[in-house]
């Protein structure tokens, strides 16, 4: 029998939206061994003064299985 456990992280690119969850995988990574999938809870962008978009934002849920 296995357990998966789940934590919630936010993280943000200047590029894309991929590239926020890549990098906040990348990072939990770090710490999280077993890590079996995500889910993008939210996305956000930050924009400039002329409406572009800056930068990405996602929350992500992250399940990992706990031995």
């Amino acid at each position: 029998m296995s357990v998966a456990k789940i934590v919630e992280l936010n993280a943000s690119s200047k590029t894309s939206m991929e590239d926020a969850v890549k990098t906040g995988l990348k990072k939990a990574g770090e710490t999280i061994k077993n890590i079996k999938g995500a889910w993008v809870n939210e996305i956000k962008v930050v924009t400039d003064d002329s409406g572009n978009v800056a930068e990405w934002r996602v929350n992500l849920r992250v399940t990992f299985v706990v031995s």
